[in-house]
């Protein structure tokens, strides 16, 4: 499935999350698919891309890991699915708002916690998914250098 589309539904599916440990489950899930787009980008992105993609795997795999993975089945992991990633801007524009979305409900959830191991966790995610993003929009950067150079190449080429 593309990524943008896959995008969409972790974004679906955490604002109908509910409460605590369905939250906590779908920004693992957003976690999870963030590492696998990142290193989708650091093996055959745009060359520019893949030091900040492999960062974004390393960071997107550390909120993986604060969190601990729930029990899902296979089929229900969302990362699993991803088979293609056509429009890297696109994918990361989304990915962008979708790790800005994963911030704010840690820090609901944070803020609701009626334990100290919830909310370090939900405040190591949220440091990991504020990571995230600051890669994502790096590559963002990035990608609009690229295509501002090469619109500036293509106007200084003559014309034959």
């Amino acid at each position: 499935m593309d990524a943008v589309r896959l995008i969409l539904t972790s974004r679906r599916a955490l604002a109908g999350s509910g409460e605590g440990a369905g939250i906590l489950e779908e920004v693992w899930q957003a976690q999870a698919l963030a590492q696998a787009i990142g290193s989708r980008l650091a093996v055959s992105g745009p060359p520019e891309l893949r030091g900040e993609a492999l960062g974004l795997t390393e960071l997107a795999g550390r909120g993986c890991g604060v969190l601990g993975a729930p029990d899902l089945d296979p089929g229900d992991l969302l990362a699993a699915r991803l088979t293609e990633l056509d429009d890297a801007r696109h994918a990361l524009i989304d990915l962008s708002g979708l790790l800005g979305e994963v911030g704010i409900a840690l820090v609901g959830l944070a803020s609701s916690a009626d334990d100290q191991g919830t909310y370090w966790k939900c405040m190591e995610a949220i440091d990991a998914a504020d990571e995230s993003r600051d890669r994502v929009l790096e590559m963002l950067r990035k990608l609009a250098a690229r295509e501002e150079r090469e619109e500036r190449e293509g106007a200084a080429l003559p014309e034959r």
